[in-house]
């Protein structure tokens, strides 16, 4: 057993958590004259090993799912969905929106197209709420900084509110609030050609160059707001807005992660920063749901497929979930970290 958990701290340090990197950073800085212990060098430091380990697991990770999403083009996902109905429709929704590496902004043109094609919109809303708000990237990169326990928990609570709110808004029979224009439309089962080993591999690079030149500014951006608060604002400050003397902490996070736009990659060093900072375990990840989820630039978006009443009921809903699962994290944060 002392064994099998050496094993698994090392991975999860230097493997996954690439400690290795931050080492070698480390040395290389001090080598060219820069002090790492000093605000400035340690925001240098944050900022380097930070930006070089997103986006190396990012790659290797959008590689290995999209290969795998190549064996499942949107005609043949509409067909599996198709297969399932009630409650088990909305989690198998929920579970392809985990190997989908979209954005909130991403994943409505494949909403839309769901809707289009006559799944239920409960189905439909259960894979737009899973999709940007958990995935397998994120649990590995979760897994990376917080622990498995708090990765699988995040994954599970963020399924959990998939398929809750797919499954209300399908109860509430509000078809009638999406947009004539999808309602009337009618997606083309087109058939798809055979891809060789060589094709899928080619396709899941596509999406790896692709998927990184959308997200770098936004895992700099994280990066550079981590840098700062992990090297200039005072602990106190962090402990005493987001910390436990705070009870509406976790409600001030998911606010304040609306306005925002990134997705999961470019808010995981924010949330690491105010995590070492002392702000509690729920507040992070509420941030963390709350920008990958409800950011304005994606409901402006999903405004052009649904009416005011369900985007707001969709608002309601995934704030409601997020707030419920913050103060949940907040109480079990012991236990997991």
């Amino acid at each position: 057993m002392q064994a099998l958990q050496t094993g698994w701290a090392f991975f999860q340090e230097e493997v996954l958590g690439m400690k290795w990197l931050n080492r070698m950073i480390g040395s290389l800085l001090q080598a060219a004259g820069l002090d790492t212990a000093s605000r400035m060098g340690g925001s240098v430091q944050f900022l380097f090993y930070d930006v070089i380990k997103i986006m190396v697991l990012l790659g290797v990770l959008i590689f290995i799912i999209s290969y795998i999403q190549s064996h499942f083009p949107p005609e043949r996902t509409k067909k599996i969905l198709g297969r399932f109905h009630g409650v088990g429709a909305n989690c198998a929704a929920a579970l392809l929106g985990t190997v989908t590496p979209f954005c909130s902004c991403s994943s409505i043109p494949l909403f839309i197209g769901f809707t289009s094609a006559g799944l239920p919109l409960g189905v439909t809303f259960s894979f737009l709420i899973s999709s940007p708000m958990v995935d397998l990237g994120s649990l590995v990169l979760l897994m990376s900084i917080f622990g498995w326990k708090v990765a699988a928990v995040y994954v599970l609570l963020g399924l959990v509110i998939a398929v809750t709110g797919g499954t209300l808004i399908e109860k509430l029979r509000l078809e009638e609030q999406v947009e004539a224009f999808i309602r009337s439309g009618h997606a083309m089962d087109v058939p798809q050609e055979a891809l060789r080993v060589k094709d899928r591999m080619r396709y899941a690079w596509e999406q790896v160059v692709s998927t990184a030149k959308k997200v770098a500014p936004y895992v700099l951006i994280g990066v550079g707001i981590g840098a700062v608060i992990h090297n200039w604002i005072p602990e106190e400050w962090i402990v005493k807005s987001l910390g436990t003397g705070n009870p509406l902490g976790v409600i001030m996070a998911t606010v304040a992660g609306v306005p925002m736009y990134a997705d999961i990659f470019g808010t995981i060093p924010i949330a690491e920063a105010l995590l070492a900072k002392g702000a509690q375990l729920g507040v992070v990840l509420s941030f963390m749901m709350a920008v990958t989820t409800l950011s304005l630039p994606s409901m402006i978006m999903l405004r052009k497929a649904v009416k005011p009443k369900l985007l707001g009921i969709f608002i309601a809903i995934c704030t409601a979930g997020i707030i419920l699962v913050g103060y949940l994290f907040n109480w079990v944060q012991p236990l997991l970290i």
